[in-house]
């Protein structure tokens, strides 16, 4: 089986065109290893804002599905241009809503839980050879509705395609050097954690660490996927750098690599 990576990009990595050419570059580098790439991607920084501040001026109280279904242009936006950044460095990919990689959600508009992935379209567009990119933080429910995640919604698309597609781990690409003590933009004496097993990650994001949300760490504890947390400037050519996340026994062996199976956040 072709060793499979999913990427997740956040907003400020993607928050300008520059930016976004350098993660394209860094899918290229990640390309050379991994046959069957996943990029998943945030709205670029401030974009989601925007649109919530544009629909304030049009109407106080939106209705909920109306806005689910202006929001998530800011991932569509995302994914459209990233693609076009890799069809201009000569390697083909393909873009797809949430809704088109079959994430399968509850109905609650604004805040919804992934319940299944069926992936059927990105599995045909990999075994093309394309680097698929798909749209974070939204999906679709039983109804057939457009939905969105609501907070930590881009980085569990991320563990759920990653569980759903038996990735080998799920890589963030972040705005920070990795996982720290303390909010490192805040605190001059943070300290750079090289590991974490998921309960201790669990309960830094609980106390405000704000790398990665509880929702998408508990999702991989579950799944015993490994995370990693890099930079998104140039250092994060080098794997070497950042925070990785598994089970206590997986990163005292350095072995990264488990077989997953529930995709759902929700129990049965």
């Amino acid at each position: 089986m072709k060793k499979t990576l999913v990427m997740k990009f956040g907003g400020a990595s993607l928050s300008t065109t520059d930016h976004i050419i350098n993660s394209a570059n860094i899918i290229l580098d990640r390309a050379l290893k991994y046959p069957n790439l996943i990029v998943v991607v945030s709205a670029m920084g401030g974009m989601t804002d925007k649109l919530f501040d544009l629909a304030e001026q049009v109407c106080s109280y939106p209705p909920k599905r109306e806005q689910d279904m202006l929001i998530s242009v800011g991932e569509r936006i995302s994914m459209s241009l990233l693609a076009m950044a890799l069809f201009r460095k000569k390697r083909e990919a393909m873009s797809f809503t949430g809704s088109q990689s079959g994430i399968i959600s509850t109905e609650e508009h604004s805040d919804a839980r992934i319940i299944d992935v069926r992936p059927h379209r990105l599995r045909k567009a990999l075994s093309e050879g394309k680097i698929v990119i798909v749209a974070g933080f939204q999906g679709v429910s039983l109804q057939g509705e457009i939905t969105t995640l609501g907070r930590g919604g881009s980085d569990t698309t991320a563990v759920a395609l990653g569980v759903a597609l038996s990735a080998e781990k799920v890589e963030f690409y972040k705005d920070v050097m990795g996982v720290y003590t303390k909010d490192p933009k805040k605190n001059n004496d943070a300290k750079l954690l090289a590991k974490l097993n998921f309960n201790e990650a669990l309960k830094l994001s609980q106390e405000g660490a704000q790398v990665l949300h509880p929702r998408s760490i508990l999702l991989a504890s579950k799944n015993q996927l490994p995370l990693h947390v890099l930079p998104f400037d140039n250092t994060a050519r080098s794997t070497n750098v950042g925070t990785l996340i598994g089970s206590q026994a997986a990163l005292q062996q350095g072995d990264m690599i488990y077989e997953n199976s529930n995709v759902s956040e929700v129990a049965p």
